[in-house]
């Protein structure tokens, strides 16, 4: 018989410790959902917003606008087409760079010498 109470008493504490276990391991997934949205605003959205603002500068580039390539070089566009950009980065002196590479808009003038 006194095995029978000890099965007894462990049958109801193992339930009621289930049904607390069901609910605290609900509770654990809140710091993990927290976590998922400060990584959304601090890491994914910024990044998202730089590749957005990229490549609208990209497709806003025209003939003539100087250019910072991701390399160092700086030259003024002399020809556009949908992957390439066609830089003059001295006089006579082009290179031929992919559109991805551009980094930024550095004036509408001539280059800084």
């Amino acid at each position: 018989m006194d095995w029978m109470s000890v099965a007894y008493a462990m049958g109801g504490a193992g339930q009621g410790g289930a049904g607390q276990g069901a609910a605290g391991g609900l509770g654990l997934f809140g710091p993990l959902i927290i976590m998922m949205v400060i990584f959304y605003f601090l890491l994914i959205r910024p990044q998202q917003k730089r590749q957005k603002d990229h490549k609208a500068m990209l497709a806003s580039l025209q003939k003539g606008d100087v250019v910072l390539t991701q390399g160092g070089l700086q030259g003024k566009v002399t020809g556009l087409t949908d992957t390439v950009i066609t830089v003059e980065i001295a006089e006579k002196v082009r290179v031929k760079i992919q559109r991805a590479y551009i980094v930024s808009v550095v004036s509408k003038g001539e280059p800084e010498e």
